[in-house]
């Protein structure tokens, strides 16, 4: 049935999501959830919500969601881009600022969506190996590139970069640099800070980790006014009307409630580290994360042996096929309960 494919769909590698089973029940612990629900008050708001305006049009412009969004990072709302989960916002950031003469560069370790994205739109790229730690070398991104995108935190690592070193790569590079920062709520420091130093700075954020609202799908960035512009030019020759009614009135629900976001934040980081501290007691090699998972290796036994072990006991966690990379799993950061019951089927599966 290929034979009505374009060459360039023939040749696309895409990328392969987290499996999300329909036929049985399973502890997730592979796709970096959060492991709480939504505000109370994005409940609230969808509850009482007027479902007669899901006839009309939303605002193409997002107005509102965009003014809540640049007063919590304490901006203006020009400096704001809105699209249907980070994943949409970062391919239109490709199709806006990387189709250079000059190749794009990103960890070689990194969020697989990178060189999808590259091949789709046919951008050419490097990757720039991390170091034998897994710590991305930013003295290494020190050269001519047409366009710079890494995640900090780091996925599937979990390591950040300070915001000191964000701040000497911004000072040394001309092209336009992307920090995605899905998981920077859990303990790394925001380059939103820098957007107006930098007019060569995208930042872009989701509301699917911290927030809890994986399934509404949004997503946005934030940076110089010509760049948004720029995201704007290709979002309005794409799709105008890109964040629905409820979506939008859950996400303002979601900044309007910070001391929710802050204490589930907290409660993660806590499970997180104690997690972490269990898993060593383990024999795992566990990195450095300001995430909400963990990325581990154990001393003895092989990844794909404990992925599938811990498949059969009813827990999904990350495998990752690639190289240097293959001997690791990442771990999500689950309730308590669910961090307790990895590690007593961890302790079963090693003690065997």
């Amino acid at each position: 049935m290929n034979q009505y494919w374009s060459d360039t769909v023939c040749r696309l590698d895409p990328y392969i999501p987290g499996e999300q089973p329909q036929n049985r029940q399973y502890i997730k612990l592979n796709t970096n959830e959060n492991p709480y629900p939504p505000s109370p008050a994005v409940a609230q708001v969808i509850q009482n919500f007027d479902i007669g305006t899901l006839r009309l049009y939303p605002d193409p412009e997002s107005k509102a969601l965009k003014q809540a969004l640049a007063d919590h990072h304490q901006i203006s709302s020009e400096q704001v881009f809105i699209g249907n989960g980070s994943d949409e916002v970062l391919a239109h950031a490709f199709q806006s600022f990387f189709k250079q003469s000059k190749p794009l560069l990103f960890p070689d370790i990194s969020y697989s969506f990178y060189p999808a994205y590259c091949a789709l739109y046919d951008i050419e790229y490097t990757k720039i190996e991390l170091d034998s730690n897994f710590c991305i070398d930013l003295n290494a991104f020190n050269r001519n590139n047409g366009g710079i995108i890494l995640p900090n935190p780091n996925a599937p690592t979990g390591i950040a970069l300070a915001l000191t070193e964000i701040k000497t790569l911004l000072e040394n590079t001309r092209s336009v640099v992307v920090v995605d920062e899905a998981y920077v709520d859990f303990g790394a420091d925001s380059a939103d800070c820098l957007i107006d130093s930098y007019d060569n700075l995208l930042v872009v954020q989701t509301f699917s980790k911290s927030r809890s609202l994986a399934g509404l799908r949004l997503g946005y960035a934030l940076g110089n006014a010509n760049l948004i512009e720029a995201l704007n030019r290709v979002k309005n020759s794409f799709n105008s009307y890109p964040v629905d009614h409820l979506a939008s009135a859950a996400a303002i629900a979601s900044i309007e409630d910070q001391a929710y976001f802050q204490q589930c934040n907290r409660q993660v980081i806590e499970s997180r580290e104690d997690l972490s501290t269990k898993l060593r007691t383990l024999g795992f090699l566990v990195y450095p994360s300001s995430s909400n998972f963990v990325f581990v290796k154990h001393s003895k036994k092989a990844a794909v042996d404990i992925y599938e072990a811990l498949k059969q006991a009813g827990i999904l966690v990350r495998y990752f096929k690639s190289p240097r990379i293959n001997n690791c799993l990442r771990i999500s950061v689950g309730t308590d309960n669910e961090c307790n019951a990895l590690v007593n089927a961890l302790n079963s599966i090693l003690s065997k």
